[in-house]
């Protein structure tokens, strides 16, 4: 998903100057696909930047052993990407580019490597990524495109991703993808960094085990502190519904697992919870009946604990009775409402049985709010697949 970078996350020195971000660079990026093909495609954005992005040459590749994170490629892998027959391509502020189809066979789970060469680099201080990535990325000065490892002395690497939008495949008629519009929880915080363990990958994991749901592409729609009412990381799901599930290709089921920042930033206040859970309430409405209109049925989960014990050393922000007093009201609706298709009730997975307001300490990071890779696990066992063929049509 596509977010504003925050300063904390722009590209270090030297790659970050006053007049120019990544001047000069090529960045080196693994990402997973979903889904088996024989052509795909890519998608770049400028959704954030002020100015022009003046893509200079991008490739994409295979990356050496499939490891997610490296900067070592197959060399012999490696195919050039065009824009519509063009090897550069100038991306406006608040754009979005889809490449020209690409014949490079791929299997479902395969790590791909993508390098995005920028000549000018991009001015105006801000730049679109996606922070949460929990992969590492690469970057070096000048033309490494196709180059088997990034060998110069100003290679640099961090753990976000930079202007890749999606990689499609072109499928079968009979596929379907399934758009998961979340936070923190479905980016993956509390996961481990380049082990695709977040629980939509876990969760992946069983459906292509599964030969009733191995054809569905899982598209993870999320963002560390997304809220649903107000923009924080990156846009409120008010507003990205339309970019993040229903511009999507092939998208026929969506889950919503969002709320607790909405609830979690707000004072914990009785007047001001009331007014957010009124609020979400009705937001869930309008989600819900916006994807209707496009024939997609909706799963709603609900939202998970974040209290912390009377004894806890560490401080949890959301941690309060009179905010958990709106979680356990907004998780009610979503269980009795009737608003979704379906109920994913991540509430009762994750809790602790002695204490509802807390995550199950078998399930916590460590924060109270974010679980760890078990809690992640946990999630994707209890998803239940049939729901998948029993809303198909």
């Amino acid at each position: 998903m596509p977010q504003l970078t925050e300063p904390a996350n722009l590209p270090p020195p030297p790659y970050n100057s006053s007049t120019s971000i990544f001047q000069n660079t090529t960045i080196r990026q693994t990402i997973r696909v979903t889904q088996p093909g024989h052509e795909i495609r890519l998608r770049l954005s400028n959704a954030f930047g002020l100015g022009d992005l003046s893509v200079t040459k991008v490739a994409i590749s295979l990356p050496v052993d499939q490891k997610l994170g490296t900067s070592a490629i197959q060399s012999n892998t490696t195919k050039d990407v065009l824009f519509s027959g063009s090897a550069d391509i100038i991306i406006p502020n608040g754009g979005l580019v889809v490449s020209d189809p690409i014949a490079f066979p791929v299997k479902a789970q395969d790590t791909l490597t993508i390098d995005i060469y920028l000549q000018q680099g991009q001015g105006g201080g801000a730049i679109t990524s996606h922070p949460g990535s929990r992969t590492t990325s690469w970057m070096s000065f000048g033309d490494w495109v196709g180059k088997k490892n990034l060998t110069d002395s100003s290679v640099k690497s961090v753990d976000h991703w930079y202007f890749i939008s999606a990689v499609e495949a072109l499928l079968p008629s009979t596929s379907r993808s399934c758009a998961i519009i979340g936070d923190s929880i479905t980016d993956g915080r509390g996961s481990d960094t380049n082990k695709n363990n977040r629980w939509p990958d876990l969760l992946l994991t069983r459906m292509q085990q599964n030969l009733t749901t191995n054809s569905i592409a899982l598209l993870n729609q999320a963002a560390g502190g997304n809220r649903i009412l107000a923009d924080g990381l990156g846009p409120n799901v008010m507003s990205r519904i339309d970019r993040d599930a229903l511009a999507q290709s092939g998208v026929r089921y969506a889950i919503i697992f969002e709320g607790v920042n909405d609830i979690g930033v707000a004072d914990a206040d009785p007047e001001v919870q009331k007014k957010i859970g009124d609020r979400l309430i009705i937001a869930y409405q309008q989600i819900v009946t916006r994807l209707h209109a496009a024939s997609i049925p909706v799963f709603g989960a609900t939202i998970t604990p974040f209290g912390a014990p009377a004894n806890a050393s560490d401080v949890q922000p959301y941690s309060d009775p009179i905010r958990e007093d709106t979680r356990q009201r907004i998780n009610e609706w979503i269980r009795t409402s009737g608003v979704f298709d379906a109920v994913l009730d991540f509430d009762q997975v994750l809790r602790n049985p002695e204490a509802p307001a807390q995550l199950a300490d078998e399930y916590d990071s460590g924060d109270y709010l974010h679980p760890n890779v078990a809690g992640y696990q946990a999630l994707a066992d209890y998803f239940p697949l049939n729901l998948f063929e029993e809303f198909r049509s």
